[in-house]
């Protein structure tokens, strides 16, 4: 089987080799997106190993089925149904278990499904484009006050105040729907940002994280992992901005069944910024069930 080498699997070998897989193991790739990390575990794996990986995202679903493998199972879930899927599988505890936090290279980069400021599209921004709420129906009604608290908390933007100002004025006369129209909105407001980054890149990240419940999901999930490994199983998670490490590194420092084995974080090294920019950010914390 060959490994997916493309720069849409961040921190391949460091996230697989924390994981020291067992030939006879049973494990768990939370976040399965285009399968890169599920591939190379799988080689690692004996005949009697076993695989379950879990996306809520349909095109991730789709593309796992390239995957004829007898010891993987892949299910249409979001990681925070973790314990569900193990007993509807009869697994009770597992080896290890592995997360790929945020947004994958492919969602970015499909115009249609409204992650990014780069193309104009339908303001979309679910990871499940099965069911909830869009981005631009929450823009529709969301009061200026919830606005602000959004965009301040998960988008850690100083000029929170203004930019919810704008975009409900904005909304009076048009209804936000689009990629572009927000990314208008924001730009107007925020004339100044770091340089190189567009001025919607925290308001787009902070809306992303509040329609997907990304950091309650991760928080709810931490518990679960831990309950779910066996002792001496290794929890890998691999996080892109600081909100999510934040959680991710307390929780390994205050859960006493945890042994916190990165007390700094894994990065990236220089070829694979090089190879694929978007790895820059990436923190990978690893800790092991005693």
């Amino acid at each position: 089987m060959s490994v997916d080498l493309s720069h849409t699997t961040v921190l391949l070998h460091e996230a697989v080799e924390a994981l020291q897989v067992k030939p006879q193991g049973i494990y768990v790739d939370g976040t399965f997106g285009r399968g890169g990390h599920s591939r190379l575990i799988l080689q690692q794996l004996g005949a009697n190993g076993r695989l379950i990986a879990l996306d809520k995202d349909p095109a991730a679903i789709e593309a796992g089925r390239a995957i004829d493998d007898l010891r993987f199972q892949l299910v249409h879930s979001g990681f925070e149904e973790l314990g569900g899927v193990l007993r509807d599988l009869s697994v009770d505890k597992v080896d290890g278990v592995l997360l790929d936090l945020g947004v994958s290279s492919p969602q970015l980069d499909d115009a249609e499904r409204g992650f990014s400021f780069r193309f104009d599209a339908p303001l979309d921004m679910r990871m499940d484009t099965s069911s909830g709420q869009t981005a631009a129906e929450w823009l529709a009604t969301a009061d200026e006050s919830l606005l602000v608290e959004v965009i301040r908390d998960y988008g850690e933007e100083l000029f929170a105040k203004q930019i919810a100002r704008a975009l409900v004025a904005a909304r009076k006369e048009q209804a936000i729907l689009t990629t572009r129209q927000l990314s208008e909105v924001v730009a107007k407001v925020v004339r100044t940002r770091e340089p190189g980054k567009n001025p919607a890149t925290r308001t787009f990240q902070a809306i992303r994280i509040y329609i997907n419940r990304e950091l309650e999901e991760l928080t709810h999930i931490l518990p679960q992992c831990v309950e779910c490994l066996k002792p001496g199983g290794r929890l890998a998670v691999i996080s892109f901005h600081s909100l999510e490490d934040r959680r991710v590194k307390e929780a390994f420092r205050d859960d006493q069944r945890l042994k916190n084995l990165t007390n700094k974080p894994i990065r990236a090294d220089e070829e694979e910024v090089d190879r694929n920019p978007r790895s820059r950010s990436a923190k990978l914390r690893v800790a092991e069930r005693v």
